[in-house]
C-alpha cells in the first residue's frame, strides 16, 4: 500500500510540476531566497492585491481590452500565474449604446480596479471614466464572475476603493478624472449599502491635493489599529510618488505623508498599487513603474510601520523610503517553485490561452481554439471610415514580457482573395507589421509602418518582396482549388524597444525584412504583439490563418 501511495504521489507531483511555466526572458525569483524588481516586466497597470488564507490574488486595469480585469495568483508575492478574468466581455449596465465596446475604444473602459474579499465573496470595483463605478463579484475566483453592477453612475468618477467597517457600514472612496469631470487631484468618500452595490449618501471631500500633491488619484482604503488609511499616488504617472493619508474618522481630517519616492534609484514614479499582509505579519506593497512602450510594470516593496505610518522600500528619510532593486523574498512560511505567467502558446487546447486578448468585444467568428494543434483566425473586413490599424479590433495580442525577447509564430494561411493578408504586428501609437499577402498567383511579404496612428495618419509600405521557396499544400474545396501556405514570422525586440522583423520558409534560416522599427506604447497601455488576418474587400469569402504555435524566447 505504501508503495502504491508513493507512486501516486510521484505521478501527481509530476503532473503539477508539468503545469508550471518559467519564462525564458524574465524571472524575478533569484532562486536563493531573494527576488529582483520588477516582479513582472509586463503591463499590469494600476495593480491591487489581497490575501485569502495562503493565496494571493491580484488584478489590474484592462481598459478596452477583452477579456478584462485579469486575475493573477501567487503563493509568495514574487511568482505569479495568470489564472482567470473577471470580465469575459464589456457589456456593462448603463453603457449606451450597448455595443459601445464592439469597437476599439482605446484608453476607455476598465480603469484602476480594487479587489477585496468580504463575507465569502471576491469583489472587484473599477471606474469607467465615461459611465461610472462598477463592481463585479464571485464566490469562486477561478470560476465565472457575476454580471457587473453599476454602483455609482456619472462621468469622471474613477479609482474606487471600498471599506467594510467594523460596525457593518460600507464606504467607497474614489478619485476624479480631469479629462471628463474637469477637475482632479481630489478624493471623495460616500456610504454604500451593506453589500457594497449601491451608494446611499452624498459624496464628501476628504482630500484636495492641489496644495502640493497634484494628480492625487488611485487611493486604496484600509483600516488598521483604529486608523483609516488611504494610500494614494500623486505627482503623475511618470514622475510621481506615493502618499499615505490617515485619520481616526473616516470623513477626516486626514494627516498626510510621502512614504515612497524615486530617491537615488532609477525607478521613476514608484506609486499606485496595493498593500497586503502575509501570514507571518509582514507588510508588502505592489506598485507600478511607467516604462513607456513596455507599459506599467510591477515592483514589490517591503513595508515597515513607523509611528503608525507605512514606510515603503528602504533608506527612509522622514518616513519616505525609496524602491528596492533586489531584496529578500516575503516570509510566507514556505518556499514555492519559480513560476511566471505563460507567454508562449502551442495552441493545443480547446480554449484560447489567458495571455491573449482583443482590442474590443470579440466578434462571433474572429477565431476558434482547437485541440488539433492550432488557433484558427478568420479574415475580417475593414470597418467603415477605416484609416489604419488603430481602427482594427480583431488583433489577437499579448503584453510585452521583458525588455528584450523574440516572438516567433508558425502559421499556415489560406488567402482566398487578392489583397487578403495575415501577419504579425507590434501595436501601439506607432505600429509596424509584416504580412503574407496574396497578389494573383503570387505570395508577397510586406512590411507596413504607421506613425501617430490615433491621428488617422496613413500607413507607409516599407518593403514588399515576392516569396520564393514556400511550402504550399494544394487542396480542393469542392471544385475550388485553394493554397495552404506555410510561413514562419518573427519580431526581435532589443532593450529599448527597437524591433526587427524577419521570416523563414523552413523555420531554420530567417531573413530580415524591411527596416527596424521603434515600438511605442498605446493609449494608457504598453505596446503589444500578436497576430491578425484581414480580407481586403467586404463580402468576399473569408480567408483564414492557422497559428500552429507562438513562442517567446531570448
Amino acid at each position: 500500500m505504501r508503495k502504491i501511495f508513493f507512486i501516486l504521489s510521484l505521478i501527481l507531483s509530476t503532473t503539477v510540476n508539468a503545469q508550471i511555466y518559467k519564462s525564458q526572458v524574465w524571472v524575478s525569483d533569484q532562486g536563493n531566497g531573494t527576488y529582483k524588481n520588477p516582479i513582472l516586466y509586463a503591463d499590469y497597470s494600476d495593480p491591487d492585491v489581497i490575501r485569502v488564507g495562503d493565496d494571493y490574488y491580484m488584478t489590474a486595469s484592462s481598459f478596452n481590452c477583452v477579456p478584462g480585469l485579469p486575475i493573477l495568483h501567487s503563493k509568495d508575492l514574487v511568482n505569479w500565474q495568470l489564472v482567470n478574468y473577471a470580465l469575459k466581455d464589456l457589456y456593462p449596465e448603463s453603457v449606451e449604446p450597448a455595443n459601445f465596446f464592439d469597437k476599439a475604444q482605446h484608453g476607455k473602459g476598465v480603469w484602476a480596479p480594487c479587489i477585496r474579499y468580504h463575507k465569502g465573496e471576491y469583489m472587484i470595483y473599477w471606474g469607467d471614466p465615461d459611465f461610472g463605478i462598477y463592481v463585479v463579484k464571485t464566490k469562486d475566483i477561478l470560476g465565472k464572475w457575476d454580471k457587473p453592477v453599476l454602483v455609482l453612475p456619472g462621468k469622471g468618477r474613477i479609482d474606487p476603493s471600498p471599506l467594510f467597517d467594523d460596525d457593518g457600514k460600507a464606504y467607497l472612496a474614489h478619485a476624479w478624472a480631469g479629462s471628463r469631470a474637469r477637475l482632479n487631484s481630489i478624493m471623495t468618500v460616500c456610504e454604500m449599502n451593506e453589500d457594497g452595490t449601491k451608494v446611499i449618501s452624498e459624496e464628501s471631500l476628504i482630500f484636495d491635493g492641489n496644495d502640493g500633491n497634484h494628480t492625487v488619484e488611485g487611493g486604496k482604503f484600509y483600516k488598521k489599529d483604529g486608523y483609516y488609511y488611504l494610500l494614494a499616488p500623486a505627482g503623475g504617472v511618470a514622475m510621481g510618488w506615493q502618499i499615505a493619508l490617515r485619520s481616526k474618522n473616516i470623513y477626516g481630517p486626514y494627516e498626510v505623508k510621502t512614504i515612497l519616492a524615486q530617491g537615488k534609484t532609477n525607478i521613476n514614479g514608484p506609486h499606485q498599487g496595493g498593500l497586503v499582509e502575509t501570514q507571518t505579519g509582514e507588510s508588502w506593497f505592489i506598485h507600478f513603474q511607467d516604462k513607456g512602450l513596455y507599459g506599467r510594470i510591477l515592483h514589490l516593496q517591503p513595508v515597515n510601520w513607523k509611528d503608525g505610518w507605512p514606510v515603503m522600500g528602504i533608506n527612509d528619510k522622514n518616513y519616505c523610503g525609496e524602491p528596492v532593486i533586489t531584496y529578500k523574498k516575503p516570509n510566507v512560511g514556505k518556499t514555492y517553485p519559480i513560476e511566471t505567467p505563460v507567454e508562449s502558446d502551442e495552441f493545443d487546447s480547446a480554449k484560447l490561452g489567458l495571455q491573449w486578448s482583443w482590442h474590443s468585444n470579440p466578434g462571433q467568428a474572429w477565431g476558434f481554439a482547437s485541440t488539433d494543434g492550432y488557433y484558427r483566425m478568420y479574415g475580417q473586413y475593414y470597418p467603415d471610415n477605416y484609416s489604419n490599424f488603430w481602427d482594427i479590433p480583431n488583433l489577437l495580442m499579448q503584453k510585452l514580457p521583458a525588455p528584450q525577447f523574440s516572438a516567433t509564430a508558425k502559421i499556415s494561411a489560406v488567402l482566398k482573395n487578392d489583397g487578403d493578408k495575415a501577419g504579425l504586428i507590434m501595436m501601439g501609437w506607432d505600429y509596424s507589421y509584416i504580412a503574407l499577402l496574396k497578389r494573383g498567383d503570387k505570395y508577397l511579404l510586406e512590411q507596413i509602418t504607421c506613425t501617430d496612428a490615433e491621428q488617422k495618419t496613413q500607413e507607409n509600405k516599407v518593403s514588399e518582396i515576392i516569396l520564393n521557396g514556400l511550402k504550399i499544400d494544394k487542396r480542393m474545396n469542392y471544385q475550388t482549388p485553394i493554397d495552404n501556405v506555410h510561413l514562419y514570422v518573427r519580431v526581435s525586440v532589443k532593450d529599448g524597444g527597437l524591433c526587427r522583423f524577419s521570416y523563414s520558409v523552413d523555420g531554420k534560416k530567417f531573413q530580415n525584412v524591411g527596416e527596424s522599427f521603434q515600438a511605442k506604447q498605446g493609449k494608457w497601455i504598453g505596446a503589444k504583439t500578436g497576430m491578425f488576418i484581414m480580407n481586403e474587400k467586404e463580402n468576399t469569402s473569408r480567408s483564414w490563418v492557422d497559428i500552429d504555435w507562438f513562442r517567446i524566447e531570448k
